[in-house]
């Protein structure tokens, strides 16, 4: 089968499972009218577990079509591509691997809405740079771009997973005072994540900084707390 062939193929798998009245609530759901951080993204109305079985289908996707994919006005067909990389990533070489995830470092401005990052950058940049010098993490957090420094953040969801606080807490602190409210519930998530598997970590974090810290981005930090302590820092009575 011709590369073309191959990704008429694919788009037409998407197109099968289609929807015109969950794209337009897609459509208003990631904000995609002007002015909006969506804005101008295309939805077909597949949902995420039709599209997650696609891309089992497709799995073994040269890299040249996975990419092409990538670069889709088309958001589910964004989201698929990624999520082949991701299933080329766990079965892959240390060198698959590390090409995965260069791949997707360099093909950010494609990673460009909140779900994007959120289902993939855990599974390929966290676990890369799980044993790794994760300085790039700290580049990202001070990136123009909000969609990577979304990825500086859920990135280290994997290392939250291993047990290891240090890296999100200090991403957390350079994001602590962002403009953007995707960026501050990315952020309170990670650390309520954190306070999941260890409270001791989390309440430290929060006691230094809850004071200065955007509300929503408290709110989901302390979605879980006993509702005494969580009305505690609400009202800054910690």
């Amino acid at each position: 089968m011709s590369h073309s062939e191959l990704l008429k193929e694919i788009k037409n798998e998407l197109k099968k499972q289609s929807s015109k009245k969950k794209a337009k609530i897609s459509q208003r759901f990631f904000k995609t009218s002007p002015g909006e951080y969506g804005e101008g993204d295309i939805f077909l109305g597949v949902k995420v577990p039709e599209i997650r079985k696609i891309s089992r289908q497709y799995q073994n996707t040269a890299s040249k079509e996975t990419v092409q994919l990538l670069k889709s006005p088309i958001h589910e067909e964004r989201l698929l591509a990624l999520l082949i990389l991701i299933l080329k990533y766990v079965k892959g070489s240390y060198l698959e691997k590390e090409k995965i995830y260069r791949l997707y470092l360099s093909h950010t401005k494609y990673i460009n809405n909140w779900d994007l990052v959120d289902l993939t950058a855990g599974h390929i940049v966290g676990a890369f740079l799980m044993d790794k010098d994760k300085k790039i993490l700290y580049k990202l957090a001070k990136s123009k771009l909000l969609w990577e420094r979304r990825i500086a953040i859920v990135s280290t969801f994997y290392f939250i997973k291993n047990h290891k606080f240090i890296d999100t807490l200090r991403i957390a602190k350079i994001l602590i005072l962002d403009k953007e409210d995707l960026i501050h519930k990315a952020v309170g998530w990670m650390l309520r994540e954190i306070g999941k598997r260890n409270m001791v970590f989390e309440e430290s974090f929060l006691k230094e900084h809850y004071k200065i810290m955007p509300r929503i981005m408290l709110r989901y930090a302390i979605e879980r707390f006993p509702e005494g302590e969580r009305q505690s820092y609400l009202k800054s009575e910690i």
